[in-house]
């Protein structure tokens, strides 16, 4: 939807609340409307006047949270997607989405039971095995990492960014060249991808390619010149390479950009 699109709804139901205010669908639409506006307080009091309306309305619970979410009101999210999952203890979405709330809080181990009740709910649920990943690895159970964004990649294999995490994975269990494999993956899924050719550049320079380390430090810097620790890692394999006062010239880029 377009913002014109969702002000001229938003009027619309307002006016059908006019008519009738005790619609908790309106009030609903509205919300929605209201969240895409980016208006996430009046999304959060007009689903507040739906669930008052109707209190065993889960959608309004999910997408209130959802709200509250991108507030940083973290724990009246985490409350909010619990009484969506009373109502519907089938939302799986509710789950994933309750998870990545906990893991933002530091609820590492409540976040994976999360994600295990939402994989359970829904085997192909790619997201949910992606952020259970995540937070495994940062448990540091790498391996058990890797399973998890490798089934998130059977099922999606066009999401750059569990190919890019499965090679953080994978580099720190010291398997380089199947990091240096998921870097490029995640590359040729998205060009742009400056943290995934720093990280390949990182690498390559652990196996000794130090010319593919530069020219994949040399992509990040292009694609965010603001890159300081590319210009800093470069300027080391330069170093190794005999390219002194080229290694000078990036260092001095790097405090330029980090004093």
């Amino acid at each position: 939807m377009t913002s014109g699109a969702n002000q001229g709804e938003t009027a619309d139901f307002t006016r059908a609340i006019a008519i009738n205010p005790q619609d908790a669908n309106a009030y609903f639409n509205r919300g929605n409307a209201n969240f895409y506006l980016g208006n996430n307080q009046g999304a959060i009091d007009d689903y507040s006047q739906a669930i008052a309306i109707n209190p065993q309305d889960a959608a309004a619970y999910f997408n209130r949270g959802h709200a509250k979410s991108a507030l940083g009101d973290g724990q009246g999210a985490i409350d909010d997607y619990s009484q969506a999952i009373a109502i519907n203890p089938q939302h799986a979405v509710a789950y994933s989405n309750r998870g990545v709330v906990k893991d933002d809080l530091g609820d590492k181990q409540g976040a994976i039971d999360d994600y295990n009740q939402a994989i359970a709910i829904n085997l192909q649920f790619a997201a949910a095995y992606s952020n259970r990943g995540a937070v495994k690895d940062d448990l540091g159970d790498k391996q058990g990492a890797i399973d998890d964004f490798s089934q998130a990649i059977a099922i999606n294999p066009q999401y750059p960014d569990i190919y890019y995490n499965r090679g953080i994975a994978k580099s720190a269990l010291g398997d380089t060249q199947g990091a240096i494999a998921d870097y490029s993956q995640a590359i040729a899924i998205n060009p742009q991808y400056a943290e995934a050719y720093y990280n390949r550049g990182n690498a390559k320079s652990a196996l000794g390619d130090g010319q593919g380390a530069i020219d994949d430090y040399s992509q990040a810097i292009a694609i965010n010149p603001q890159h300081a620790a590319a210009y800093s890692n470069r300027g080391v394999v330069k170093d190794d390479l005999g390219d002194k006062q080229g290694a000078i010239n990036d260092y001095d880029q790097a405090i330029a950009i980090n004093p």
